[in-house]
């Protein structure tokens, strides 16, 4: 099934940083496996998959909702990251590789429910 929210520029984006988060988060500590990394994991997927649920839905109204919940999702990962990159589980060079991607795609989810909202209006 190729649904429309895979030719969405976020939601590629989104996708490419789940894969870095989970290559990241794999060298964090035995004691972070259920902890800081899951939750750095789960708050990655679920950007993308919020997109995806968004866009299967039947209304405008609702994909705004589930945008904006893909929004939080992304704003809940910038702090997990500042937390790992302060408890010294990832580098400089790796917390600014995810943070840039993040920071874009906040910037695109924005964008988006910004456009999609003046369709409602």
């Amino acid at each position: 099934m190729n649904g429309p929210h895979k030719n969405l520029r976020v939601w590629k984006e989104g996708m490419a940083l789940v894969l870095e988060v989970y290559h990241m988060s794999q060298h964090f500590p035995n004691s972070e496996t259920y902890a800081l990394a899951s939750q750095m994991q789960r708050a990655a997927v679920s950007i993308t998959s919020n997109i995806a649920e968004g866009y299967g839905r039947g209304s405008n109204k609702e994909l705004i909702h589930f945008l904006h919940v893909a929004l939080g999702s992304s704003n809940e990962l910038d702090t997990q990251l500042q937390v790992a990159k302060d408890l010294c589980y990832m580098t400089e060079e790796e917390y600014n590789k995810l943070d840039v991607m993040n920071s874009e795609i906040n910037r695109m989810l924005r964008a988006l429910i910004n456009k999609r909202e003046t369709i409602t209006k």
